[in-house]
């Protein structure tokens, strides 16, 4: 359970799996809003503060995908996306734009609940620091663990949940090499089922900030082994 009562956004136009939800939430002490579409997505999320969203890719107005996109631009807000969608291409395109995880159609409420806690336990800024003091510093690396912050050359660089997850877990051993599998464990714990290719997906997202800032050598790709942290001197 979260330390503090957190409110989830269950985006869905069809009611009955937005009651559905919205009853397994209760359940688990979390408080929930409901939109049936994209528009109405975005004006919740600009009306007050919302620690999760359950976002369904297939909705009228505006789908999934472009909420997500347009989330992203204003925000870093942890986003699992939900939906009848089973293409590789639609979870792939899903994390590149940011999300968090994803869920498909017919679902377990309690696996939609079990995720979205996962996601809030790893955002919460109650998680267990790095160091003494919440800060690990790498090169022109830096991170607060404690408040969820990294930066490069000390400017910040606005990452998900996920993506700040995945590199302080590289962080924590700079010399290690960690597998697609161990990285999804520290994610999820084991045995939660994500593709290599999330994870592929999430690295090229975390590649792609930190090269914008300049750390184009953020992360190492140890080919047929997996990924650990990069030399971070600038490249």
């Amino acid at each position: 359970m979260c330390p503090m009562p957190r409110t989830i956004l269950i985006a869905d136009d069809d009611p009955h799996i937005r009651q559905l939800l919205a009853f397994a939430f209760a359940k688990a002490g979390l408080d929930t809003l409901e939109a049936d579409d994209g528009e109405a997505v975005l004006a919740a999320a600009a009306r007050q503060k919302i620690d999760l969203i359950v976002l369904d890719i297939n909705m009228p107005r505006m789908d999934g995908l472009e909420t997500c996109r347009r989330l992203r631009a204003e925000g870093d807000v942890p986003i699992l996306f939900l939906s009848s969608r089973d293409d590789e291409i639609d979870r792939v395109l899903g994390i590149e734009l940011g999300a968090d995880d994803y869920v498909t159609k017919p679902f377990s409420p309690r696996e939609v609940v079990a995720r979205s806690m996962a996601i809030l336990r790893r955002a919460s800024p109650k998680a267990p620091a790095i160091e003494a003091n919440g800060q690990v510093a790498h090169g022109r690396l830096s991170l607060d663990a404690d408040g969820w912050r990294a930066a490069w050359d000390g400017v910040e660089v606005p990452l998900t949940v996920t993506e700040f997850t995945i590199l302080k877990t590289l962080a924590t051993m700079p010399t290690r090499v960690f597998s697609r599998d161990a990285i999804i464990d520290r994610l999820h714990g084991p045995g939660f089922a994500v593709t290599d290719r999330t994870i592929d997906s999430h690295i090229r997202n975390l590649r792609n900030k930190f090269a914008a800032a300049g750390g184009g050598d953020i992360v190492e790709t140890r080919a047929g082994v997996g990924y650990r942290l990069g030399a971070c001197a600038g490249a």
